[in-house]
């Protein structure tokens, strides 16, 4: 049957939506949270929700894997196993969006999850992180983004992924390194997590790290293969519909902000649609609320003072530069961008952590020059 892109950008949108409700249901059941899960580890020496977010970085690398060698989708079409190793955007933005999501209680898809359990300050927080992310797509931080820190990067032919570059590297064909690298790192990250007695006790952290998992995975199947068309019938080329980037994607949660301003700044043009980013921003903030309504954990909650304020304004701005400059978050490069075993994505997961970690030292040592 011959393609319809304006039906399947429903179905595409739908389908995004209906994940991102899972998502947001279970983040907020679980409370799964990046930042907090670099906050445990370094302040209470507790590694669960780290083994979390790691969980669900294990089963993305093994489906998202698993589908791209069946031949289901094709990883390579997604933004980030390019061949422009763009490291300094990486690490800069990957730095900066950590130290945001400390300081804006939270990454982009806790803001989510928050918004729809009743913060009125992650409200705030999506607002200036969307609009700053604007303003890094395409506005004057645009200008030093492209014009200062992509200038620094290596051009990598045949793509940043680590089976192109172990094949290139050591020689061997691409297809057994990709099922190495999918064996070593995935199953070693969900053998890892399984690893502590702690983490096995506890239901909540194997749903909250393989709910999360299989959300990206399902993220990549309905992107990359029912949103896939061989042949546009207007541009005669292939394209993946309902998509911001206009290839296939997964779950992240930097840009699909400024895009969803975007939209409702601009609701009567037309031209504009439900991208599967904007989808799963809405998806994650209804999937959060309806367990909170359900569980009657519901609660409004606002600023504190001035203070509180301030660093969510500052978090939710380094977080939209960030996130834009590094090409994804905690979830976008984090999971999505690992599952790709893109070498960029990975230096931004650990350039996150890094930045949450500082910032995290930084506030004990004020708070203990207050005392």
């Amino acid at each position: 049957m011959e393609a319809n892109p304006a039906q399947l950008a429903h179905t595409v949108a739908w389908g995004s939506f209906a994940l991102a409700f899972v998502f947001g249901a279970v983040g907020n059941k679980t409370n799964f949270c990046t930042m907090g899960a670099v906050s445990d580890w370094v302040n209470m020496g507790d590694t669960s929700r780290m083994r979390m977010w790691l969980l669900a970085i294990g089963v993305a690398v093994l489906g998202a894997n698993a589908l791209h060698l069946a031949g289901v989708v094709d990883l390579s079409k997604s933004i980030y196993p390019g061949p422009n190793f763009t490291w300094l955007s990486y690490v800069v933005g990957g730095f900066l969006f950590g130290v945001g999501m400390t300081l804006g209680s939270g990454c982009g898809s806790k803001t989510l999850i928050r918004i729809g359990g009743g913060n009125l300050k992650s409200v705030v927080v999506f607002i200036v992180l969307g609009i700053v992310a604007y303003m890094t797509l395409r506005g004057i931080l645009g200008a030093f983004r492209v014009g200062v820190l992509e200038q620094a990067s290596v051009a990598l032919g045949g793509g940043q992924d680590l089976p192109s570059l172990f094949a290139r590297a050591l020689g061997g064909d691409k297809t057994t390194w990709e099922i190495a690298m999918t064996a070593l790192l995935g199953g070693g990250l969900v053998a890892y997590a399984y690893s502590s007695k702690d983490f096995r006790s506890s239901f909540d952290y194997t749903l909250g790290g393989v709910a999360t998992g299989l959300v990206v995975i399902g993220g990549w199947y309905v992107s990359g293969k029912v949103g896939y068309i061989a042949e546009d019938p207007q541009t005669l080329q292939e394209a993946f519909v309902a998509t911001n980037t206009g290839r296939m994607e997964a779950f992240s949660f930097v840009a699909p902000f400024a895009f969803s301003l975007e939209y409702l700044m601009l609701w009567t043009d037309k031209t504009k649609i439900v991208t599967y980013g904007i989808a799963s921003a809405a998806g994650v903030i209804a999937g959060s609320a309806a367990w909170a309504l359900a569980t009657k954990s519901f609660r409004w909650e606002g600023f504190r003072d001035a203070e509180d304020t301030a660093s969510h304004l500052i978090g939710a701005a380094l977080m939209g530069f960030g996130g834009i400059t590094a090409l994804g978050c905690t979830i976008g490069q984090g999971i999505s961008g690992f599952s790709t075993l893109a070498l960029g994505s990975i230096i931004t997961f650990v350039a996150i952590i890094g930045g949450a970690a500082a910032t995290m030292k930084w506030q004990y040592w004020r708070l203990s020059r207050q005392g």
